[in-house]
């Protein structure tokens, strides 16, 4: 974990080195999302090692941190150099999260967890507390039932991220970067694992960049 955290903050200095001038300081919101990403996964890994599954509303908040969207979403707005300025990188970071950050949380790391309940990987004997086994544990349901429990936050996500799209002061290309990035999370899991097992999304990325249908 330290070499792969030291390798990421050396890439964003060199990019930091390319930002437009006066800029730069958007690569130190990339590192911030970096930092709380990296601390929730070093709480899994204490969970793993000490072979514990802690309760729902113990892993929700760190399983959140560590679907990486505040990194991600803040990559996505340091493209667009007209609009994005500190206010708005500020935005992503609100406490508490804004609802369309929120959402893109909640889609990518249930959609995730229940996927990877349902992966060889996890048949293989490879265990790590996810939402699906958190649930199980503490409220002693069935597989069945804890996925239909855990997928009513994924709907109300999308309700909550549909709902800022109209109401929000956030400029429209910047909030529509991260709507499709909520899309990415939901094809990305919908099937399946599709960040492991990328022949999941073999169709789908054809359909789109190889033979995207006639405008």
């Amino acid at each position: 974990m330290k070499l792969a955290y030291k390798t990421l903050l050396d890439v964003y200095s060199e990019i930091q080195n390319f930002q437009t001038e006066g800029r730069s300081y958007c690569i130190d919101y990339a590192k911030k999302g970096l930092q709380r990403q990296v601390r929730a996964y070093f709480q899994e890994a204490k969970w793993l090692h000490h072979k514990q599954i802690p309760t729902i509303e113990e892993y929700m908040p760190v399983g959140l941190e560590n679907a990486g969207s505040l990194l991600l979403i803040v990559m996505a707005f340091t493209g667009i150099q007209d609009f994005v300025t500190k206010d708005y990188l500020d935005w992503i970071f609100s406490d508490p999260a804004p609802k369309m950050v929120n959402a893109m949380s909640i889609v990518g790391r249930v959609m995730n967890d229940i996927a990877y309940h349902k992966s060889d990987k996890r048949r293989s004997g490879c265990i790590v507390a996810s939402a699906v086994e958190c649930y199980i544990k503490q409220f002693g349901v069935t597989e069945e039932e804890a996925i239909n429990e855990l997928t009513k936050p994924v709907v109300d996500a999308w309700k909550d991220a549909n709902e800022e799209c109209l109401h929000t002061s956030i400029p429209r290309p910047l909030i529509t970067r991260v709507l499709y990035l909520v899309r990415v999370n939901h094809e990305m899991y919908l099937e399946g694992d599709g960040f492991t097992q990328a022949t999941l999304l073999k169709d789908l990325i054809a359909s789109l960049a190889i033979n995207p249908l006639p405008l």
